[in-house]
């Protein structure tokens, strides 16, 4: 049985599924690689607001998977929406990458004052994310935030070309692009500083650095060929994060952050974060309990503290956006 892994055409999507195709050669599984054109792909000129926001870059992989084009799908897990088709699964998450974003900034802009962002004052700063705007915003108010859309590459070239002063990334993207092989491996140039952004502070949006493997919910075989791939440790603090979104009713346009850690004394830890209309920002912290439980807590704290105690609802059951309970095991 050969599996086909349906993926975006993105470098960095396709050392995402190139890795998991290593995974599953070597234990035994023959692969094939589908690349599959996503609305987020084609419309990289605009911002997610104009092009239907979550679920942009997930949509066109999940049709081909239901069709039966492709056996298993490989996402970056923040861009699954809470809420999938029925018929689909996320069947195993390998561990996950630094959740953190990472801010790449020209050298002769770096500012050490202390400050919250280590930027002169306003510097033009590129992203497109609703969450990464209303934080950089309300850490530092005078900065100047422009859209900056398409692949890594694409964003490191503008920033390179001075468009912008500093750009916003997820610090797992980054890092399996420097990882990468042949005309895929990203070097950033001299020039260009990287500044770990703390996600205590600067909360990761949900599920951030994680890999989702997605199977038809009947596709007995594809679930136990990814079975070896899971790793329950990240599923848990996952399981956590994915929660709080959908309390939160979440997607690109929300300014919503969501981090959870495992710590072996502790157990899991939830930090939560939302934007507010006046520009600031609220947080919320859990502890010591189960995934759902901790996502409950911190929306209920997150929503008496913003005010918008009407939208606290509960979570929704279990569906192709997220990792089934019993992750690899034959599904029922």
């Amino acid at each position: 049985m050969i599996l086909r892994i349906g993926t975006r055409g993105s470098a960095l999507a396709r050392a995402q599924a190139s890795d998991v195709a290593r995974r599953l050669e070597s234990a035994g599984h023959s692969t094939e690689l589908v690349i599959i054109t996503t609305l987020g792909d084609q419309a990289s000129d605009r911002a997610f607001t104009d092009v239907g926001a979550f679920g942009i870059f997930v949509r066109e992989i999940e049709a081909a998977l239901m069709a039966g084009h492709v056996d298993l799908a490989v996402h970056s897990y923040k861009d699954l929406p809470s809420q999938g088709p029925e018929e689909l699964v996320i069947a195993a998450v390998p561990e996950r990458l630094d959740a953190a974003d990472v801010l790449l900034v020209r050298e002769d802009v770096l500012e050490s004052s202390g400050g919250a962002l280590p930027l002169r004052a306003g510097a033009r700063v590129g992203t497109s994310a609703a969450r990464r705007t209303a934080w950089l915003r309300a850490l530092q108010p005078d900065l100047v935030i422009d859209l900056l859309r398409g692949n890594v590459p694409t964003r490191v070239r503008a920033l390179v070309d001075g468009r912008f002063d500093a750009i916003v990334l997820a610090a797992a993207g980054l890092a399996r692009l420097e990882r990468a092989t042949g005309d895929d491996r990203l070097t950033l140039p001299t020039g260009i500083a990287r500044v770990r952004l703390d996600p205590e502070r600067f909360v990761p949006a949900p599920s951030q650095g994680a890999i989702a493997l997605q199977v038809r919910r009947a596709a007995t075989a594809v679930h136990l060929a990814v079975a070896g791939i899971n790793d329950p440790s990240t599923a848990s603090a996952l399981q956590a994060e994915r929660a709080a979104l959908r309390l939160a009713e979440g997607g690109c346009t929300l300014p919503f952050g969501a981090w959870c850690r495992e710590d072996p004394d502790s157990g899991l830890t939830l930090l939560a974060a939302l934007g507010c209309d006046d520009g600031t920002m609220v947080r919320a912290q859990a502890g010591n309990g189960e995934p759902d439980a901790l996502a409950a807590s911190v929306w209920a704290d997150l929503a008496r503290a913003s005010g918008r105690h009407n939208h606290i609802g509960a979570a929704a059951p279990t569906s192709g956006g997220d990792l089934v309970p019993s992750a690899g095991a034959t599904p029922a």
